[in-house]
């Protein structure tokens, strides 16, 4: 039997899911998926699995967390953008002549003050933390239950791989989990095949599996993600007025309420929807391009909402697992063809699984993809429980 990398144990997933701080705990999270990841190759030979894949997704989405470089992009592009600019003129006009004398500047000021483009990407990181964390829990705690259970097998044993499937959910995701039954029962078998094509399609097919399962799970995370943008009219005009009128606080609020009621608002309400969603639109579109990136080691950039530029490995050109290739033909509306896999709505399921299902085919094989995600020095202090310097 070939050397095993060591595993983190179980209780190991449970301490990272369990910190507080969505930032650090990202980062855990990220370093905890290359070392489940680096555990598997020296039973199922170098071929990456679905931690290794998950690593690279972990630490994608740690950026979004940290909200790094994106308040600056989301500020400049909203200034620029000219519809949101003309609704807020148009706020602004609107505003004046229900406000105290105020030079029209500061008036315009206070209303793109009022976006809070920062709000928004709180709660873009928010979501994204949850589904992170949703996912490791669950799946990591699993793959770390599998390697203290499996790993270590030097023989087939029908009574090891049942015993660990039994703790999981029959069914169909989100609820059930019928689909990483199959993905762990498909490593397991991997550790004891010697014929390398049947290596690499139990190894593609587990991985898709387990994908599926992660992908159907998170779907109220990533739409809530992509939905961050969105505000609400009067809210945003409520905002307004306690700005405008700071001295009744929330009495003005209420007051502001009620005038909405009244209808005496009415210009003022109109030019809020618009303006509203203007930012909304524009924030998604922004929001959706940051999350449809992938950086891949050596800072190699993947835009999901293009095709694959790649080609399959010679191993996974052909299929010939039956389960395989059933599950491709239900998910993938051109199988054994990278065309239209750039997803154009990443809150689309559907999409999102036929970018993923060809984007796992494609690079099970790339040796990069082992690579840890920090450095030496990074990994140290993050073992130590903080969180590094320099870029991550």
């Amino acid at each position: 039997m070939k050397s095993v990398a060591p595993c983190p144990p179980a209780t190991e997933v449970e301490r990272i899911a369990a910190l507080p701080d969505p930032v650090l705990r990202n980062l855990q999270i990220t370093q905890c998926y290359h070392e489940l990841a680096a555990c598997l190759p020296g039973r199922t030979g170098p071929g990456a699995n679905w931690c290794t894949f998950a690593t690279w997704a972990s630490k994608q989405a740690g950026q979004t967390i940290r909200q790094e470089d994106l308040s600056r992009v989301v500020k400049a592009s909203l200034h620029a953008a000219p519809e949101v600019s003309r609704a807020v003129d148009q706020v602004a006009a609107a505003l004046r002549r229900l406000s105290p004398p105020r030079p029209a500047t500061e008036i315009e000021a206070l209303v793109w003050n009022t976006v809070h483009p920062a709000a928004v990407l709180q709660r873009a990181s928010q979501a994204v933390a949850r589904g992170n964390l949703k996912v490791f829990a669950e799946i990591g705690w699993q793959f770390a239950r599998f390697a203290e259970m499996c790993l270590a097998d030097e023989s087939f044993s029908e009574q090891t791989i049942s015993a660990f499937c039994a703790a999981l959910r029959p069914g169909e995701p989100p609820d059930g989990q019928g689909h990483l039954r199959r993905a762990f029962r498909c490593y397991y078998q991997v550790f004891f095949e010697n014929d390398p094509q049947v290596r690499a399609e139990l190894l593609l097919l587990a991985n898709i599996d387990i994908g599926f399962h992660e992908q159907t799970r998170l779907q109220p995370e990533i739409a809530a993600a992509l939905e961050a943008a969105v505000m609400d009219p009067r809210e945003f005009v409520e905002s307004l007025l306690v700005i405008v009128f700071p001295g009744r606080g929330l009495l003005a609020a209420l007051g502001g309420v009620l005038r909405w009621l009244l209808g005496r608002l009415k210009p003022l309400n109109q030019t809020a929807v618009t303006l509203t969603e203007a930012v909304r639109q524009h924030l998604r579109r922004i929001i959706s391009e940051h999350l449809m990136t992938l950086t891949l080691p050596h800072g190699a950039q993947l835009r999901l909402g293009r095709d694959l530029e790649a080609e399959f490995p010679s191993s996974l050109q052909h299929l010939n697992n039956l389960e395989l290739r059933t599950l491709l033909a239900e998910l993938d509306p051109t199988p054994d063809s990278l065309r239209k896999t750039g997803a154009t709505d990443w809150a689309d399921l559907s999409e999102r699984l036929h970018f993923i299902i060809d984007f796992f085919r494609c690079y099970q094989e790339a040796p990069d993809l082992l690579q840890p995600p920090f450095t030496p020095e990074q990994t140290a202090v993050l073992r130590a429980g903080r969180v590094p310097a320099g870029e991550l």
